[in-house]
């Protein structure tokens, strides 16, 4: 283990206390048994808060039949979720050492989260992005005090990624001025600019020197964020279904709603899950690829939730949609939830057009689903669920099929 991981302790069940200071150094790519902190998953917990809020206003703006709008808005509330997590994550893969002050500016983030959380109702309501983005900001400079602490332990080339990071970071601040400077016509552009921009920064402070971020780290970090947005979608939906039986006594007409929204996140944990994505993260421009289509990965699995309340919402009457947008808030997130696991995941471990098609087709089918009716969420769960089975029995039949030829094989 490399100087800036914790020290060992004195004892096998010895408690260890972070020290109060110490230098911010690079830990190792192949650092053996690097798991998840408890800083690391209360992290995740708190921006889940964030999510819960932006999913929530979704809900309502496709409810009050205000889609395009609250489409618009939940895109860009959740990419400065994303994206403050995003950072984050991958640069405590590279330098978590775990002190003090460490600690401290993470918890520092942790408030900005909380903040932009406590704005989300207003983006949506009233396209007021003042409390948005002052959460943001407070994470983000947060974000640039880290890579000031590692610049100033590193030298060469190692020092001038840090310090690109650190000035690409606070430039880009002062251009999210424009949210709430400029008048909201011009809002959109603003932050497609600035979004590019920030995606720009990290192509561009790693251009010579990459972080040392560790892989099985990596992936296991997106592996527990997609469980919590996918528990955050269950608890919406549970909470959803729940107060409308209450209130309606329409339980038979949401346990179709219901039980097809159980598959279709069983489905989606179990596709995400399925392959041991590590083993493909061998470089930056991979890794870049994988980390940012992560954006749609999380996004529409929070929209799924989302999706369903909507579902529940219009069968008891209280959403002003007809039946097929509400099924459409369920299908079309499922859909791109797949194709994006796909395209990021699962094609990477897929032998033959049959194993390749099982997933594009299954969104294909989803999309279909929407033309269904009141059953078009169970009929997507359906579809979901019979999407693991045959992807699963066509990896079986393919193993078998390979241990057979292996032991025919004549001997060498």
């Amino acid at each position: 283990m490399t100087s800036s991981s914790a020290s060992a302790p004195a004892s096998p069940g010895a408690p260890q206390s972070p020290r109060p200071l110490r230098r911010l150094t690079a830990r190792g790519r192949h650092e053996a048994h690097r798991v998840a902190s408890p800083l690391e998953l209360f992290f995740d917990l708190c921006f889940v808060v964030a999510v819960a809020q932006a999913g929530s206003q979704l809900v309502h703006a496709v409810a009050e039949g205000h889609a395009g709008n609250g489409i618009l808005n939940y895109a860009m509330v959740f990419f400065a979720i994303w994206w403050a997590w995003m950072n984050f994550t991958w640069f405590a893969s590279a330098y978590d050492n775990d002190d003090v002050l460490y600690r401290v500016v993470t918890l520092v983030q942790i408030a900005g989260v909380l903040v932009l959380a406590a704005g989300v109702s207003s983006a949506f309501a009233s396209h007021d992005y003042v409390l948005v983005l002052l959460g943001y900001v407070i994470m983000r400079l947060a974000m640039v005090a880290q890579w000031l602490r590692a610049a100033r332990s590193a030298e060469g080339a190692e020092r001038t990624m840090a310090l690109r990071y650190a000035g690409g970071v606070l430039l880009c601040q002062v251009g999210w001025l424009g949210l709430v400077v400029l008048p909201e016509p011009a809002r959109v552009w603003v932050f497609l600019v600035m979004a590019i921009a920030e995606l720009c920064v990290p192509v561009y402070a790693e251009q010579h020197h990459p972080t040392t971020w560790h892989p099985h780290h990596i992936a296991e970090r997106y592996g527990l964020f997609t469980i919590i947005v996918l528990g955050e979608t269950i608890a919406a939906a549970t909470v959803a279904v729940k107060s409308a039986a209450n209130e309606n006594d329409a339980l038979g007409e949401l346990l179709p709603i219901a039980a097809g929204g159980l598959l279709i996140v069983f489905a989606a944990w179990w596709i995400y899950f399925v392959v041991p994505i590590h083993g493909h993260l061998r470089s930056s421009k991979q890794a870049f690829l994988w980390g940012y289509g992560h954006y749609l990965i999380f996004a529409s699995a929070a929209a799924i939730g989302a999706g369903l309340e909507v579902a529940v919402e219009q069968t008891v009457g209280k959403a002003h949609i007809s039946t097929l947008s509400a099924a459409a808030a369920v299908t079309l997130p499922t859909a791109l939830y797949l194709l994006t696991v796909w395209a990021l995941h699962s094609r990477h471990f897929k032998i033959g057009i049959a194993q390749q098609l099982v997933l594009p087709a299954a969104a294909l089918l989803v999309i279909c689903c929407t033309f269904l009716g009141r059953w078009a969420v169970l009929a997507a769960g359906l579809v979901s669920a019979l999407t693991v089975v045959t992807g699963t029995t066509l990896t079986a039949r393919l193993a078998a099929r390979g241990r057979r030829a292996k032991a025919t094989a004549p001997a060498a």
